[in-house]
């Protein structure tokens, strides 16, 4: 019976130790847009806003880390830009519930 827990166990931890890999991939035209604040966009034209979305739990079970969370988002938020026509995205709220807002701007010609 022991050995049963602890091949569970370890069946387990490998599972999570997987899941906790799988990241969110910066696109190859996601990596040309940069995050910027906004008192650094005043010269830039506004494309609109995304909004994005990622899992807060491993296999929904176990917590990330919130800078593992926040930056997920920041490159979703890359990732959405250049669909939207633009280069730079500010985060326009807080993370919340693994869920946050960019404003997305064109600032190179």
């Amino acid at each position: 019976m022991t050995t049963k827990l602890l091949s569970a166990g370890l069946a387990i931890a490998v599972l999570l130790l997987l899941a906790s890999c799988a990241t969110i991939k910066l696109s190859g035209d996601g990596a040309k847009a940069r995050v910027l604040n906004l008192d650094e966009v005043n010269s830039c034209q506004k494309s609109g806003t995304t909004t994005v979305r990622v899992n807060q739990k491993i296999l929904n079970v176990v917590p990330k880390q919130s800078s593992s969370v926040a930056k997920q988002l920041q490159i979703l938020a890359r990732n959405s830009a250049i669909h939207m026509g633009g280069d730079t995205v500010v985060p326009i709220t807080s993370v919340e519930n693994g869920q946050q807002v960019f404003a997305i701007f064109r600032c190179i010609p």
